[in-house]
C-alpha cells in the first residue's frame, strides 16, 4: 500500500475527544459479527461464489478462484445460506445427487430466474471447509415439513447407520459435516409464510423438537425473529419460546424506504449521505430497545440476537436483471459498514452474530463479479478487513465527545465513530470514522490506561468523492493506504484524520 498524506486538505478541523475505560471491559467481540449472507438471489450463488467446473472462468472444483481468495482474506467466521426469502421455497433434496439429475426450479421471489440446483448443499457446506467458516442453515418453514428439515440435519452431521447419513455416502461425502447455526426459518412475518408471532412461535417449538444433535454435533437453533421495529414480535417469540431457542434474529436495512425510488448506489448529495448515516445509526435504538426485551425474560443472556441480515439497499443498477439486487457499493457505503460495527461492539453482551446482505454481486456486497472472469472489492469489503482485528477481541468501553450535525428527518450524527479493542497478544486497535464530508478531525484519544506507547501501523481509507466506487475497469479507486498521521506521547494518542475517512489504527 502506499502512503496516504494530509498535504491538500482543508486548513479548517475540528476535534474529538476519546476516553476508554478499560476497568468495565468485560466481553469479547464474537468474531461472528463479522458474518456473511448468501441467498440464492440474482449473482450471488450462480456467477459469484460458483461458476461450476466446466467454466471458462478460472475456478477451484467450481468455485470462482478470484473470489475464493478474496474471501479467504477476510477471514469470514460464519456464512448463511440459502436465503432469505429464497429459504422457505428451497427444498434441500432438489440440491444433492449428480448435477444432471438434479431438478430445475423457479426462484420466484427474485426475478422468476430458473434455476438447475446445481449449487446444494454439498457445495455449500465443502465451501465452507474451504473458507474455513461455520456454515448456519436457513431451514424452510413457510412451504417445508417437520420431516424435511429434519432429514437435513440428519443428511449433514450424522456419522451413524442412519438413512440420511447413508445417502449422504451415496452422493460422495462420507464424514459428516459439522454444522452449529441453524435457522428455523427465516421472516416468517414475511415472505417466509406472513404468520402471527404466536403461530410461528407454536410451529418454531414443534419443528425445533426434531432437529437433533448427532455425533457429538450440537445446533445453536436460531428463530426467525422480527423486523426492525416490530418489538411485539421478539416479545412474543421470549415469552412463547424462551430458552427452547439459542438465538432470535432481528432484520434491520439502512434503506430509503420500500415502496418507489430507495435511490441510485452512486448518484447522491451530501444531503442524501448524511441522511443514511442516521438511519444507519438508527440500528443502536432498534438493537437496545429489542435487547431491553430480551432482558426482560432472559437476564443470563443465555439467549443470542442475531442481526443475520442487514445493510443498505438502493435501487438495482440500470441495465442489470430485474429482482436480481445488483448495486453499487460507494463509499458511503463503506462508512455504513464502519459505523454499523461500532453500533454492534457496544452490545456485544447480547449481540452474538451479523451478517451483511450480501456476500457477492447482490446489495451492500463485498465482492462485484461479471461473467467476463473480472472482479473488484468494494469499499465495503476493505472495511471488514481494516476491522478484522477485532474479530475475538476484548471490547474496549469508550466515550466519545465530539461535534453533532443535524440531518433530515430530526435526526442528528455525530462527527467521529469509534471503537476500540484489545486481542489477546496485548494489541490496541481503534477504528475511527470521520462522517464529516468536508474537514478534518483532530482526535485527541486518552489510552494511558491501555499502557500504549507507539503507533505499529495504520490503515486509512478515504476518496476524493463520497460517491467514488471501484468498477471492474477502476478496481482500485476506493482502497486502503498505509496512514501516518498519528503519534502516542505518554498514552494520549493524537490522530489527525481527513475528511470522509476510517482509519484504524494498531498500537502497542
Amino acid at each position: 500500500m502506499t502512503a496516504f498524506s494530509l498535504s491538500g486538505i482543508a486548513n479548517a478541523q475540528k476535534s474529538a475527544i476519546i476516553k476508554v475505560y478499560p476497568e468495565q471491559a468485560k466481553d469479547n467481540i464474537p468474531k461472528e459479527i463479522y458474518g456473511q449472507f448468501a441467498e440464492h438471489l440474482g449473482t450471488c450463488i450462480y456467477g459469484g461464489l460458483w461458476v461450476g467446473e466446466k467454466s471458462g472462468i478460472a475456478n477451484i472444483q467450481g468455485y470462482r478462484t478470484d473470489v475464493l481468495n478474496a474471501l479467504k482474506e477476510l477471514k469470514i467466521p460464519v456464512l448463511r445460506w440459502p436465503g432469505g426469502c429464497f429459504a422457505d421455497e428451497y427444498h434441500w433434496m432438489d440440491g444433492i445427487g449428480p448435477k444432471d439429475k438434479r431438478p430445475k426450479m423457479v426462484n420466484n421471489n427474485w426475478g422468476g430466474t430458473v434455476e438447475d440446483n446445481s449449487f446444494g448443499t454439498h457445495e455449500f457446506l465443502n465451501l465452507c471447509e474451504m473458507l474455513g467458516c461455520e456454515p448456519y442453515i436457513s431451514g424452510n418453514v413457510g412451504s417445508g415439513t417437520v420431516e424435511e428439515m429434519a432429514k437435513w440435519v440428519e443428511y449433514m452431521t450424522s456419522d451413524g447407520d442412519s438413512p440420511m447419513a447413508n445417502l449422504r455416502r451415496l452422493n460422495g461425502r462420507d464424514k459428516a459435516w459439522k454444522v452449529k447455526y441453524l435457522g428455523v426459518g427465516n421472516e416468517s412475518w414475511g415472505c417466509g409464510g406472513n404468520m402471527r408471532p404466536e403461530y410461528y412461535a407454536d410451529l418454531y417449538r414443534r419443528y425445533a423438537v426434531y432437529c437433533r444433535n448427532y455425533d457429538g454435533n450440537r445446533l445453536y437453533k436460531v428463530a426467525s425473529g422480527a423486523s426492525d421495529y416490530d418489538y411485539n414480535w421478539t416479545e412474543t417469540l421470549m415469552k412463547n419460546i424462551g430458552n427452547r431457542m439459542n438465538g432470535i434474529s432481528v432484520h434491520y436495512y439502512t434503506v430509503k424506504g420500500w415502496n418507489g425510488s430507495k435511490g441510485a448506489a452512486t448518484k447522491f448529495d451530501k444531503d442524501d449521505y448524511y441522511w443514511t448515516l442516521g438511519k444507519c445509526l438508527e440500528i443502536e435504538t432498534v438493537i437496545r430497545k429489542h435487547c431491553d426485551i430480551m432482558d426482560t425474560y432472559d437476564r443470563e443472556k443465555r439467549i443470542g440476537l442475531l442481526v443475520d441480515e442487514w445493510g443498505t439497499w438502493w435501487d438495482e443498477e440500470p441495465g442489470t436483471v430485474s429482482g436480481h439486487l445488483f448495486q453499487q457499493n460507494a463509499l458511503r457505503d463503506a462508512f455504513v459498514a464502519s459505523l454499523t460495527f461500532d453500533v454492534f461492539h457496544k452490545y456485544v453482551s447480547r449481540v452474538k452474530m451479523a451478517n451483511i446482505a450480501q456476500i457477492v454481486n447482490v446489495l451492500q456486497s463485498m465482492i462485484l463479479t461479471n461473467d467476463k472472469g473480472q472482479m473488484a472489492l468494494t469499499p465495503t469489503y476493505h472495511v471488514f478487513n481494516m476491522y478484522r482485528a477485532h474479530q475475538d477481541a476484548l471490547y474496549i468501553p469508550l466515550a466519545v465527545v465530539c461535534d453533532r450535525m443535524p440531518v433530515r428527518e430530526n435526526r442528528t450524527i455525530p462527527t467521529l465513530s469509534a471503537t476500540v479493542s484489545k486481542d489477546r497478544n496485548g494489541a490496541v486497535h481503534i477504528s475511527l470514522s470521520n462522517i464529516d464530508a468536508d474537514e478534518t478531525v483532530t482526535v485527541s484519544a486518552d489510552l494511558s490506561a491501555l499502557k500504549v506507547s507507539k503507533v505499529a501501523g495504520g490503515t486509512i481509507l478515504t476518496s476524493a468523492n463520497l460517491t467514488d466506487h471501484n468498477t471492474f475497469d477502476s478496481p482500485q479507486t476506493v482502497s486502503p493506504k498505509t496512514f501516518k498521521d498519528a503519534s502516542v506521547n505518554k498514552g494520549i494518542v493524537q490522530i489527525k484524520i481527513p475528511a470522509k475517512s476510517i482509519v484504524t489504527l494498531e498500537l502497542q
